[in-house]
């Protein structure tokens, strides 16, 4: 009996690495939704190609270019905020490294590619605890976008007789940083594939983390409370750390 389709946003990070990894143990048949959107962070791709091909799963790429609006530090000439310590990152404020509308989009070209694959199963990767501020990580959003499915498409007002709602499954939503960690290695993520940094260097051809921007500082976090070392590099005052 074949499994049913699902579409997974892969950004290239641990959350959404741990996502495809949980649709896939949920009985589904992913496939990987990546974006070359104009992202300083491109390095993302590689990472993305590589756990999609790690899980054997389909890997579909769509070229947006986001840089066209801008007003965000990751599309537009402006500076990657820094911090020393998780605790100057303040989730109060909508940070600049949110990209504007963002999920918004991406979610769009999801179920966009749901009604053509015959998925009625989406998955995001976002999360209320250990985020950087951004409005479209709430599960409000998440709500809201899944009733817009519901009224959008030809699947959500003319389902067959067999298929249930489109449903958007956010299974990170309420979890820590180190919650999902600990998650992905149950389920054998391999985390070395993964990259978080918003300001990656290239150090021997290969991308190296700052160590210090947001998603730098919660990522290691995380790795902290689990008692585990982060497998990737990151630059230190001495330059790269293995």
């Amino acid at each position: 009996m074949s499994r049913p389709a699902a579409i997974v946003l892969l950004s290239g990070g641990l959350d959404s690495a741990t996502c495809l990894a949980l649709a896939l143990e949920d009985g589904f048949d992913p496939v990987a939704l990546s974006f070359r959107y104009g992202q300083r962070h491109a390095v993302e791709l590689d990472a993305a190609a590589a756990i999609a091909a790690a899980a054997g799963v389909e890997h579909v790429v769509v070229d947006i270019d986001l840089r066209a609006f801008g007003g965000s530090a990751l599309t537009a000439d402006i500076d990657v905020p820094k911090h020393d310590s998780v605790d100057a990152i303040d989730a109060s404020t909508v940070p600049v490294t949110y990209v504007p509308a963002r999920n918004t989009i991406f979610l769009s070209f999801a179920l966009a590619l749901a009604e053509v694959r015959g998925a009625r199963d989406l998955y995001l990767g976002v999360n209320t605890l250990d985020y950087s501020g951004y409005p479209d990580c709430r599960p409000e959003f998440v709500d809201a976008f899944a009733r817009l499915a519901n009224l959008a498409t030809r699947a959500g007002v003319a389902p067959a007789d067999d298929e249930g709602p489109i449903v958007v499954h956010t299974p990170l939503i309420e979890l820590t940083k180190g919650e999902i960690i600990r998650r992905g290695i149950e389920l054998g993520v391999d985390h070395r594939l993964t990259t978080s940094c918003y300001d990656p260097l290239v150090v021997d051809g290969q991308p190296v983390a700052c160590g210090r921007c947001d998603s730098c500082l919660l990522r290691r976090k995380g790795f902290a409370e689990v008692g585990r070392t982060d497998p990737i590099r990151y630059v230190d005052e001495q330059g790269v750390t293995p």
